[in-house]
C-alpha cells in the first residue's frame, strides 16, 4: 500500500470524544475464556468464550466475531437490494437502482432458473460442440475468455514491473478444477481420495448436462488427464512468491513462438488490443504445455475439457441440481460446510461480485460515516510514522538501505473506505429474463473493463476489492494499502471504542499491509513500484536470515491431522502479522505520550486490552476440511497461529501479561523472530 505524499510532521494523538458520544468502550470481556492462561494459549484466552457460545453456523466453514460481522453486512446489502428490486421498474434505465435491483431479482427467481436448466448455457455449449478445427478451438477459447471462463490460461492486465506507470497484458496459468496444482500429485491417502471424489464430481456434472454414466465417467478421465498435464507445468504457490519467477515480458512474435498453433494476433484483435502491446507470460513452461496439448490432444478431448470448464463455472448459477452438485464437492467435501447458504445470501454475494461498485456506493451511503473515515486515516498516518521511527532505530540495516526504505515509506498511498471514482456500469445490459445472461453481462463487462487498461498509463484511482468486502490488501506495484469500508466494523474497528481496542483490532491490519511493502515479496519493489533491488547485498542477506526465522517458526506449527504449516508459503503474511502487531503497538504507545494515562477498564491495562483486541479480532474457528485446504493453498497461516505466532516473539506482550521464560507464549531469545 502506498501513500502519495507523507507528512512526517504529523503528530500522533488519541481520538477525542465527541460531545454526543458515551464514554468509549473497551474490549468485550465476555469473549474471554477465564479458564485459559494467557501466557500458555492466548488464542483460547482472548476469544475462547466467544467461540464456545457462538457455534459455527452450518453454512459457514470459518467463524468468528469478524466473520459474523461480515455476514451481518450482507443483511444490510440485502435490505438495499430488496428495496432496489421492489422499485427498479420505476427507476431510470441504467441507473444503479435498476441495475442492482434487476440483477438481484433475476438471481432470486429460482422458479425461472430451474425451468431453464441446462438451456441457460446453450449458446456456450453450442459454441464448444461446433469446434471442428484448431481455428475453431481458438475461437471458442477466446469467446469463453471474454466471459471470464479462463481456460486453460488467464488473460488480463498488469502493471509493467519494470515501468510500473504503464499497464501491459498478462497471460497466466489456469484451467484447473482442484484448489491447487499440488492436489494432482500428492500421494497421501487423503489426496488420493480427493482426486477420486473429483472424478466422481466431474462425472456427475456431465450426467446432469445430459451424458449417460459411461460417457460421463470417460469425460471425467479426459478432464483429469488434461488438468494433470497443465498442473505439472504450473509453478507451485511457493515458487510464485518470487516475482521474478513470473516476470517474462515478451512481444507478440516471442509469445507466438511459444505457442505456434495459437494465433495471438487474432486473440488480441478480439480483445481490441494493439498487437504491439507487451505481454507478460507468467509461466513460459505452461504455455509450452498448452502448445503440446494443441498438437497432441484430440479436438474431441478439447471439447470435453472446455465443456467441463463451462459447467464448473456456471453450475452455481444454474438450476438446483447443478447448484447442489457444485456445493457438495466444493464446499461440503473440500471445506466441510454442513449446508448451503440461503438463496438471498448467495444472491447478495453474486451482486457484490458482479456489480460491486454500484452496490458499494449504496452501502457507503448507508453505513460509512465521515467520522469513521477520518479516525481510520489518522491511525494509518500514525502507524506509518511508527514504521518510520522503527526503520531509524533498527541496528541490522545500513544507512544506505535505511534511506531507500524511508524513501519507499514516503510514497505509500493509503485508500480508506471507498473509491474516489466509481465504475460506470451503464454499458451492462441487465434484465430479469435470465440470471445466467446477467452473469455473462457482468463477466463480459469485467473483462472489457480490465482489457481497456492495457497499453495505457496506470489508473491509480482503481480498487481491487469492492467496498463491502471485509478484507484489505497491499499492491507492491502501486505501493498502496487499501481498506474497504466492509472491514471497518467491530471487532476490527469501532468509532465508539477506545484507542486500545482500535489499535489492537484494525491497527495490526494497517501495520500488516504496510509491512507487506517490506516482506519477502514487497521488499523486491522500490519506491516507484519497480521490480528492482534497493538493498545492499549484506543487508538483504540479513533480511533473508530474519525471514528464515519466521519460516522455521511457522513450519513447526501443525493443524488437525498432523499437517504442518508451510513456512515458506506463509512467510509474507507472517512477516506482515509480526510487523503489523509491533507497529500498531508502537503507534498506540506513542498516542499515550504527554497525556494522562488511560484508566484500566474491566481490570485490564490499556496494553492488555490492545493484545486482547488483536486476539479477539483474529479468533477464527475453522472446520477441519477447510483447515486442510487452507494450509495447502493459502498464504496466510490459520488464525490460531496468526494470534499466537507474532505475540510469542514480542517482549511487549510478555511484559503486559507477566509471562515468564518457559511459558508457551514466550519464545526463547535465540529463537525470537524480529524483522521490523
Amino acid at each position: 500500500m502506498r501513500l502519495p505524499y507523507f507528512v512526517l510532521a504529523v503528530t500522533l494523538c488519541a481520538s477525542p470524544l465527541l460531545a454526543q458520544d458515551k464514554p468509549l468502550h473497551g474490549i468485550d470481556v465476555n469473549d474471554i475464556d477465564r479458564k485459559a492462561i494467557p501466557c500458555q494459549d492466548f488464542y483460547e484466552y482472548a476469544n475462547g468464550n466467544w467461540r464456545a457460545n457462538n457455534p459455527m453456523p452450518p453454512s459457514m466453514v470459518m467463524w468468528s466475531r469478524r466473520w459474523a460481522a461480515g455476514e451481518s453486512t450482507k443483511d444490510v446489502l440485502r435490505g438495499i437490494l430488496e428495496d432496489a428490486a421492489a422499485h427498479s421498474s420505476t427507476a431510470p434505465p441504467k441507473s444503479t437502482e435498476r441495475l442492482i435491483g434487476d440483477y438481484y431479482a433475476a438471481c432470486m427467481d429460482e422458479k425461472q432458473i430451474d425451468a431453464q436448466g441446462i438451456k441457460a448455457i446453450k449458446a456456450e455449449l453450442d459454441l464448444i460442440q461446433s469446434i471442428a478445427t484448431v481455428a475453431d478451438l481458438q475461437r471458442a477459447i477466446t469467446r469463453l475468455n471474454q466471459e471470464a471462463i479462463f481456460a486453460p490460461f488467464f488473460f488480463g492486465s498488469t502493471q509493467d514491473p519494470h515501468h510500473p506507470q504503464q499497464v501491459i497484458a498478462d497471460a497466466a496459468a489456469g484451467g484447473l478444477g482442484l484448489p491447487d496444482r499440488d492436489y494432482y500429485f500428492k500421494d497421501d491417502d487423503k489426496s488420493k481420495e480427493t482426486r477420486q471424489k473429483y472424478l466422481d464430481h466431474v462425472a456427475a456434472m456431465f450426467v446432469l448436462a445430459g451424458s449417460d454414466k459411461t460417457a460421463a465417467a470417460a469425460s471425467a478421465q479426459v478432464v483429469m488427464r488434461m488438468e494433470t498435464a497443465f498442473a505439472g507445468a504450473t509453478l507451485t504457490n511457493v515458487d510464485l512468491r518470487d516475482p521474478y519467477a513470473s516476470d517474462h515480458k515478451m512481444n507478440l512474435d516471442e509469445v507466438q513462438k511459444l505457442t505456434p498453433d495459437f494465433n495471438w494476433a487474432e486473440y488480441l484483435k478480439a480483445a481490441n488490443l494493439n498487437p504491439a502491446v507487451a505481454i507478460n507470460i507468467d509461466q513460459p513452461k505452461f504455455m509450452q504445455e498448452f502448445q503440446r496439448q494443441l498438437q497432441q490432444t484430440s479436438i474431441a478431448d478439447w471439447k470435453t475439457y472446455l465443456t467441463w470448464q463451462l459447467l464448473a463455472t456456471a453450475a452455481p448459477s444454474l438450476s438446483a441440481p447443478f447448484v447442489q452438485e457444485s456445493f457438495a464437492f466444493n464446499q461440503q467435501y473440500l471445506q466441510g460446510a454442513k449446508e448451503m447458504k440461503p438463496r438471498w445470501k448467495r444472491c447478495v454475494e453474486s451482486t457484490d461480485a458482479g456489480l460491486g461498485e454500484a452496490l458499494g456506493k449504496k452501502y457507503v451511503e448507508k453505513t460509512f460515516s465521515p467520522e469513521a473515515k477520518a479516525r481510520m486515516q489518522e491511525m494509518v498516518k500514525n502507524i506509518l510514522l511508527a514504521l518510520h521511527d522503527d526503520i531509524l532505530t533498527v541496528t541490522w540495516m545500513s544507512d544506505a538501505t535505511k534511506q531507500k526504505a524511508l524513501e519507499k515509506l514516503s510514497t505509500f498511498n493509503p485508500k480508506v473506505g471507498y473509491p474516489d471514482k466509481w465504475k460506470d456500469y451503464s454499458s451492462v445490459e441487465i434484465t430479469r429474463d435470465s440470471y445466467w445472461n446477467d452473469i455473462v453481462q457482468v463477466r463480459r463487462f469485467a473483462v472489457r473493463d480490465d482489457a481497456e487498461q492495457i497499453g495505457k498509463p496506470v489508473d491509480r484511482l482503481r480498487w481491487g476489492m469492492t467496498t463491502p468486502t471485509s478484507n484489505a490488501y497491499y499492491n507492491p506495484l502501486l505501493n498502496e494499502i487499501v481498506f474497504p469500508a466492509g472491514i471497518l466494523l467491530p471487532p476490527m474497528f469501532d468509532v465508539h471504542a477506545t484507542d486500545a481496542v482500535n489499535y489492537g483490532g484494525i491497527g495490526p491490519v494497517i501495520g500488516h499491509e504496510i509491512s507487506h511493502g517490506f516482506d519477502d515479496q514487497g521488499a523486491k519493489y522500490d519506491s516507484t513500484g519497480e521490480l528492482k533491488s534497493w538493498w545492499t547485498p549484506a543487508d538483504y542477506k540479513e533480511f533473508q536470515s530474519r525471514g528464515q526465522c519466521v519460516v522455521d517458526q511457522f513450519s513447526s506449527y501443525t493443524v488437525e491431522g498432523g499437517l504442518h504449516e508451510n513456512g515458506k508459503l506463509v512467510l509474507g503474511e507472517s512477516i506482515g502479522d509480526l510487523g503489523g502487531v509491533k507497529l500498531a503497538y508502537l503507534a498506540f504507545e506513542k498516542s499515550m505520550e504527554g497525556k494522562p494515562r488511560p484508566a484500566d477498564q474491566d481490570g485490564f491495562t490499556p496494553e492488555q486490552q490492545f493484545f486482547i483486541s488483536w486476539g479477539q479480532s483474529r479468533g477464527d474457528e475453522i472446520r477441519p476440511d477447510a483447515q486442510r485446504q487452507f494450509v495447502l493453498t493459502n498464504p496466510h497461516p490459520v488464525s490460531k497461529y496468526r494470534v499466537i505466532g507474532p505475540l510469542s516473539n514480542l517482549p511487549e506482550f510478555c511484559k503486559a501479561f507477566g509471562c515468564k521464560a518457559g511459558d508457551a507464549m514466550v519464545r526463547a531469545p535465540e529463537l525470537r523472530c524480529s524483522v521490523w
